[in-house]
């Protein structure tokens, strides 16, 4: 019932492209500039304003910038993703609030997921709260899929550059199937 319940909250009928929702989160290039250099908030902001000018198929991603260094910023934060999953959302992307940022050890991680209960319900299996389950996905490493995600990054955003830089396709196609090649790396789809 519960799983039911958790993937029926991302199912509607669709009999035309009317019928589709995006919700967009990032506007990763315009004619002949790739944004990465902009913070995510500027992403953000600029895509709440183009989707309400369609917002029967656009949909504005809520978002909350916070401080972690301000324990009443975080704990704010933690109490919007609280109420979003309660209600049935996936959950929320943390990301630093450049879009490529440096950390001790070079490049940051771009996002991390965090998803609400119900959501990992579809991702895990109806059983996934079960201790032997949640035993074994307590034990996934997660290196290899941090490395992926940041290599399949670099890539995209040299596919950007490319793209811009009006290269032939094939060029840009080079990334493209990199990435492509990646995927087929043997990591755990539900990280």
């Amino acid at each position: 019932m519960k799983y039911r319940d958790a993937y029926r909250h991302y199912c509607w009928p669709v009999a035309s492209i009317q019928d589709l929702k995006l919700a967009p989160f990032h506007l990763l290039a315009s004619e002949g500039v790739v944004h990465a250099d902009k913070q995510h908030s500027w992403h953000i902001e600029l895509l709440s304003r183009l989707c309400a000018a369609d917002s029967p198929f656009l949909l504005a991603t809520p978002f909350r910038v916070a401080d972690v260094n301000d324990p009443s910023s975080y704990e704010a934060a933690t109490e919007w993703w609280v109420e979003m999953t309660a209600a049935g959302n996936e959950g929320m992307v943390v990301k630093p609030l450049d879009f490529i940022a440096k950390g001790r050890r070079g490049l940051a991680q771009p996002a991390v997921k965090c998803r609400g209960s119900e959501y990992l319900r579809i991702i895990c299996g109806p059983e996934y709260l079960l201790p032997v389950n949640l035993e074994r996905l307590r034990s996934r490493g997660v290196g290899a899929k941090r490395s992926l995600a940041s290599r399949e990054f670099a890539l995209g955003i040299e596919a950007l550059e490319r793209f811009i830089r009006r290269e032939p396709l094939r060029r840009t196609y080079e990334c493209v199937f990199g990435v492509l090649a990646l995927e087929s790396e043997p990591v755990d789809p539900r990280l």
